[in-house]
C-alpha cells in the first residue's frame, strides 16, 4: 500500500509541476515584456507574443480534452509537456519578435494539453471525498504561479537575461515528465470515438480570426477597415460553420449536450467572466505601480504578491468547502468579495499609499481564489470518465477566452482613455511637447524614460495614466457583476460520494 501511495504522490507532484509551468509562463512573460521589446524591437507587434500563446492554447484545449477521453490521458499530457518544453527552448533563442511569437504558439499548443488533462487525471484518481482537498491544492497552484511568475520574471529579467524566463521551464518539465512516466499507470479501457477534424479546423479558424481582430482593431487598423471587417466576418462564418458541424458530428469536439447540465453551463459562464475580471487586475496593477509610483520591473511584480497570497488561501479553502457547502454558496461569497475588490480599486489615485493598495489587492485575490478550484470541480462534477476530459477542457477553453477578450477590451479602454486624457491635459499649453510621444503607456515603465521627462510634464502624464487605469478598474465591475449573476445558475450541488463510484488506482 505504501508503494502505491508513493507512486500516487509522484503522479500528483508531476501534475502540479505541469500546471505550475504552464500557468506561470504567461505571468513571467508579461512582466518581462518591456525588456523583451526593448531588446528585440517591434513595439507594434508585442501583442502577438501573448496572443500567439493564448490562441494556440485555447484552440488546443477542447481538442486534447476529447483525444484524452478517446485514447487516454497519459500520452497526451506527456505530449503537451514535451511540446511545451520544445517551445520554451526555442523561445529562449528568439532573435526577433516574429520568431518569438511563432515559438510561443508552439508553447501554447503544449499548454493546451497540460492544465485540463491534469485536472481530469486528478478527478480520475481520487474518490469524491478527497477531490475537494486535491482540487484546492491544484487550484492553489494557479495562485502560486501568479506569485512566482512575476517575481521570477522580474528578477531574471533584471539580473540575468530575459532569455532565461523560458529556459527555467525545462527542469520543471523534465521532472514532471519523469514522475508521470514512471508512476502513472492508467486503465487501457477508453471510449473509442471518431475524431471531429472539421470541428477542430473550424474552431481553430474562428478563434484565430477573433483574436487577431480584437488585437489589431483600434491599434494597427481602424475598426471599420477592410482588414478588421474581414477578420470579424471570417470569425462569424467559421463559428457558424463550427456550430453546424458540431450538430452533425458523431463525436463532436465540444458536445453541446453538456451545456444542458445546469451545473456545467453555470460554472463555465461564471469562469468566462471571472477570467476577464482577473486579467484587468493582474495586468493593470503592475502598470499602475511602475508607471505611476515609478520603480523597476521587480517592484511591479512584488505588488502582486498580496493578491496572489489571498488567491492561494481561498483556492484551498474553496476546495475544502466543496464537501460542506454547495458550489453556488461558495461562489456567492467569492462573487461578493470580488465586486468589493473592484469597487475599492476604482477609488485609487496617485496619492493612494502602497499599504492601502496592498489591502485592496488582498481583497481581489480572496475573491478570485475560490474560482481556481471550485469552478473546475463544478464543471467536471456531473460527468463520468468518458466525458471528463471534454468537460474540463471546454471549461478551461471558455475561461481562457474570457481572459483573452478581457485583455483586449480592457487594453482598448485604457489606451483610448490615456490618449484622450493626454490631449486634454496638454491642450492648454500648446499640445504634447515636441519630440515627446506617450501614446503607449509602456513608454513610462522604465526609469530611464521617466528620468528624461521634465518633472512638471511627468506629473501631468502620471495623473492621466492613473485616471485611465482607474477607469479600467471601474469597467472591471462589468464582468465581475455578470459573473455574480450567473452564479445563481449553479444550483445546490456539492461534492458528495456517488453511489457505486470507484476511484482509479495507481498500480505498480
Amino acid at each position: 500500500m505504501g508503494a502505491k501511495e508513493g507512486k500516487l504522490g509522484l503522479v500528483v507532484t508531476g501534475l502540479l509541476l505541469g500546471i505550475l509551468m504552464a500557468s506561470m509562463d504567461n505571468t513571467i512573460v508579461v512582466t518581462a515584456m518591456g525588456t523583451i521589446v526593448g531588446d528585440l524591437g517591434g513595439l507594434e507587434s508585442f501583442v502577438w507574443v501573448v496572443s500567439a500563446y493564448m490562441v494556440a492554447e485555447m484552440a488546443g484545449m477542447p481538442i486534447f480534452g476529447k483525444l484524452s477521453d478517446m485514447y487516454g490521458r497519459k500520452r497526451f499530457f506527456m505530449f503537451g509537456l514535451i511540446l511545451f518544453m520544445v517551445g520554451s527552448a526555442l523561445c529562449g533563442t528568439a532573435e526577433t519578435i516574429t520568431q518569438l511569437s511563432i515559438y510561443r504558439a508552439i508553447q501554447g499548443i503544449g499548454g493546451g494539453a497540460l492544465v485540463p488533462i491534469a485536472f481530469t487525471i486528478m478527478f480520475d484518481l481520487f474518490p469524491p471525498e478527497k477531490r475537494g482537498k486535491m482540487g484546492g491544492m491544484f487550484g492553489a497552484v494557479f495562485g502560486l504561479s501568479s506569485i512566482f511568475g512575476p517575481l521570477l520574471g522580474a528578477y531574471i529579467t533584471d539580473h540575468i537575461s530575459w532569455h532565461w524566463i523560458f529556459y527555467i521551464n525545462l527542469p520543471l518539465g523534465i521532472l514532471s515528465l519523469v514522475f508521470i512516466t514512471i508512476a502513472y499507470k492508467e486503465s487501457p479501457v477508453h471510449q473509442k470515438q471518431s475524431i471531429d477534424w472539421w470541428g477542430a479546423l473550424t474552431l481553430i479558424g474562428a478563434v484565430v480570426c477573433l483574436m487577431f481582430a480584437l488585437e489589431l482593431g483600434g491599434q494597427k487598423y481602424d475598426w471599420d477597415s477592410s482588414v478588421i471587417i474581414s477578420l470579424l466576418t471570417g470569425f462569424a462564418v467559421l463559428f457558424l460553420l463550427f456550430l453546424f458541424v458540431e450538430t452533425k458530428a458523431k463525436d463532436p469536439i465540444i458536445s453541446f449536450s453538456m451545456f444542458k447540465n445546469r451545473l456545467f453551463a453555470g460554472s463555465t459562464l461564471v469562469g468566462l467572466f471571472y477570467g476577464a475580471a482577473f486579467m484587468a487586475a493582474t495586468v493593470y496593477i503592475p502598470i499602475f505601480v511602475q508607471g505611476v509610483y515609478g520603480g523597476s520591473a521587480t517592484n511591479s511584480g512584488l505588488i502582486l504578491l498580496p493578491m496572489m497570497v489571498g488567491s492561494v488561501v481561498t483556492a484551498q479553502v474553496g476546495g475544502f468547502l466543496t464537501t460542506k457547502l454547495s458550489y453556488r454558496n461558495i461562489m456567492f461569497l467569492s462573487g461578493v468579495i470580488l465586486i468589493v475588490g473592484f469597487i475599492l480599486l476604482s477609488t485609487i489615485t496617485p496619492e493612494t499609499s502602497r499599504a492601502v493598495l496592498t489591502i485592496y489587492m488582498v481583497v481581489i485575490g480572496l475573491g478570485v481564489g475560490f474560482s481556481f478550484s471550485v469552478l473546475s470541480m463544478a464543471a467536471i462534477h456531473p460527468f463520468g470518465m468518458e466525458q471528463r476530459g471534454s468537460a474540463t477542457s471546454t471549461s478551461n477553453f471558455i475561461r481562457s477566452l474570457g481572459m483573452t477578450i478581457g485583455i483586449t477590451v480592457f487594453g482598448s479602454i485604457q489606451r483610448n482613455d490615456f490618449t484622450e486624457g493626454l490631449e486634454k491635459a496638454f491642450a492648454g499649453i500648446g499640445g504634447i511637447p515636441k519630440g515627446q510621444s506617450f501614446g503607449d503607456s509602456r513608454s513610462l515603465l522604465s526609469e530611464e524614460a521617466r528620468n528624461q521627462i521634465p518633472a512638471q510634464i511627468l506629473d501631468k502624464i502620471t495623473d492621466v495614466l492613473s485616471s485611465s487605469i482607474v477607469h479600467t478598474f471601474t469597467w472591471g465591475l462589468v464582468p465581475a457583476g455578470l459573473a455574480f449573476l450567473f452564479i445563481f445558475i449553479l444550483g445546490k450541488e456539492r461534492m458528495v460520494m456517488n453511489n457505486g463510484e470507484v476511484s482509479k488506482k495507481v498500480s505498480g
